[in-house]
């Protein structure tokens, strides 16, 4: 990259970087109350200052919830909601494009190993990995915006899912910024707001197994009896063998022309496999539960088409298909 055109980068990220250290310098000094009463003064101008304020505060990592209370209370559970994701929404689009027009060049060419491995994976997802990110709370806000642009995701299918999954965020930190304020008026309905933002952030703390649970059952099993036919009319998938060298050429050898990679050394072998798209794995171990660790690790990294052969090869023996290598001979 040219001397003259990596200046006005440094000079921007230079920018941002003095703004994100005033910032955590001056964090305590955010005051709603404050706020409130500019806010007022400004007329119709009001909400458009509190959206602009709001996506800047996260392009420099003012906490969104401090915001998204105080939307609550300047402005009301649903205008409130409103702007507050206006502001979110705005603000990330802001960072991630930040992210990517200013550094994603320079991590796709420093990218190897575990951080080009994972950044494949969140590709592969796609607007899904998004949406997870949005919905979990455990995953730091501002930090993901600006992560999330270093990857290849279409600007649209980070930017809508974010907008659709912060939602739920959203409304529950605004109706208990809202509720604060009620209670502080001595308004009895405040326990009500209250309680509604509690069981609503109790909800989006529970997407997480939700998620979990999800993935589990998204298990692509291939039946031996399957995957024998394939391999007999010469369409077979690449059989991953996850099991250990002792076990490879043990008591029930290994299905002909396997591919052979350790579970443990999976990761840093990713390149001895076909293409991430459009060629088809089997995985196989003993039975199936490295099979499902190893299958899990290859979507991470991008890798489609990926089946876990049900059984291992202990029902592949038992059904009495060909294996090769074992203590027994060929059979």
């Amino acid at each position: 990259m040219s001397r003259y055109r990596l200046i006005p980068r440094l000079l921007v990220l230079a920018v941002i970087g003095g703004a994100v250290l005033w910032a955590g310098l001056h964090r305590e000094q955010f005051d709603p109350a404050a706020l409130d009463a500019w806010l007022s003064e400004l007329g119709v101008w009001g909400p458009i200052v509190y959206v602009t304020l709001f996506a800047v505060g996260t392009v420099v990592f003012l906490p969104g919830s401090l915001f998204a209370l105080a939307g609550g209370a300047l402005f009301g559970p649903v205008w409130g909601a409103i702007l507050n994701l206006l502001g979110a929404t705005i603000g990330a689009g802001i960072a991630f494009l930040v992210a990517r027009y200013l550094a994603g060049d320079w991590v796709a060419r420093k990218a190897a190993g575990r951080l080009k491995r994972l950044i494949s994976g969140v590709e592969a997802e796609g607007w899904r990995f998004v949406a997870l990110v949005r919905l979990v709370p455990l995953f730091p806000f501002n930090l993901t915006n600006y992560a999330l642009g270093l990857t290849r995701i279409p600007f649209l299918a980070y930017v809508v899912p974010s907008f659709i999954c912060m939602a739920p965020g959203a409304v529950a930190y605004t109706w208990l910024g809202h509720a604060g304020r009620e209670a502080l008026t001595g308004d009895a309905s405040a326990i009500r707001y209250g309680l509604l933002a509690l069981g609503l952030l109790a909800a989006v703390a529970f997407i997480p197994r939700l998620f979990g649970s999800l993935r589990r059952g998204q298990t692509d099993w291939i039946e031996p009896e399957d995957l024998h036919r394939q391999i007999e009319g010469g369409a077979a998938p690449t059989v991953l063998d996850v099991r250990g060298a002792d076990e490879f050429t043990g008591q029930l050898g290994h299905i002909p022309d396997a591919l052979h990679i350790p579970l443990g050394e999976l990761d840093r072998r990713l390149d001895d496999l076909p293409s991430r798209s459009g060629g088809k794995i089997a995985v196989v171990c003993r039975t199936h539960k490295r099979s499902l660790a190893a299958q899990a690790t290859l979507r991470a990294a991008g890798f489609d088409g990926v089946s876990v052969l049900r059984g291992g090869m202990e029902r592949w023996h038992a059904l009495g298909f060909r294996v090769v290598g074992s203590h027994a001979g060929e059979k």
